[in-house]
């Protein structure tokens, strides 16, 4: 016998009732909040980052190699390859525009062909950000480099072919976390659609010899 469905597995949207929201820390990228609320009949006291969110760009030459991008990350120590992001720091600015910019702010490319990839929390328990990684294609240089500071006056770009970035990925050597996500989103994806031409093939042959 069958039991109950099971229903689609997916995150559930709910914002539990706030009772007090204060800015605790007012900070130069973002600040820190305050919020009492209640859930299943208790009340409850959590400080997060309050974050404007951020996009990256998983972009591929037409050899099939990831642009990979290497900058300091003061917080963690580390030069990390990473792939270009940035925040929704500018008002207005819709999400697949914020990511043409910094495609183009870190990389000095712009792109014919783009399209949604993945998009995920950063850290849910203690951050409100949420990522969005396009995937860019059809890559072409900008007409004048941007002049980068800060951080970012030293990046150092490298393409790298797919399965070399998987590689280090598993093998822990690449641990940034846009760039693991994005760049196994992409490899299963591709994973997905051999098997199912694999499948498809296997079809034809067997209707073919019937």
């Amino acid at each position: 016998m069958s039991g109950p469905p099971v229903a689609r597995l997916e995150d559930e949207r709910y914002r539990a009732p706030v009772s007090e929201s204060e800015t605790v820390f007012d900070g130069k990228v973002w600040d820190v909040r305050r919020d009492r609320f209640e859930l299943d009949g208790s009340t409850i006291v959590r400080e997060y980052q309050e974050h404007p969110g951020a996009v990256a760009v998983l972009a591929e030459d037409d050899e099939g190699r990831i642009l990979l991008i290497k900058q300091y990350r003061h917080p963690i120590g580390h030069r990390d390859w990473e792939l270009p992001a940035g925040l929704l720091d500018i008002d207005g600015e819709a999400p697949d525009a914020a990511a043409r910019r910094e495609l183009a702010e870190e990389a000095d490319l712009q792109a014919s062909e783009w399209s949604p990839l993945c998009d995920f929390f950063s850290s849910p328990g203690g951050s409100s950000e949420r990522i969005t990684v396009y995937r860019a294609r059809g890559l072409t240089p900008t007409a004048q480099p941007f002049d980068r500071t800060a951080e970012e006056a030293g990046i150092e770009l490298r393409w790298v072919p797919r399965a070399e970035v998987v590689d280090a990925i598993l093998d822990g050597r690449l641990r940034n976390a846009i760039l693991v996500i994005a760049v196994l989103n992409v490899h299963s994806r591709a994973s997905q659609a051999r098997a199912d031409r694999a499948t498809v093939d296997r079809a034809g042959t067997a209707h073919a010899r019937t």
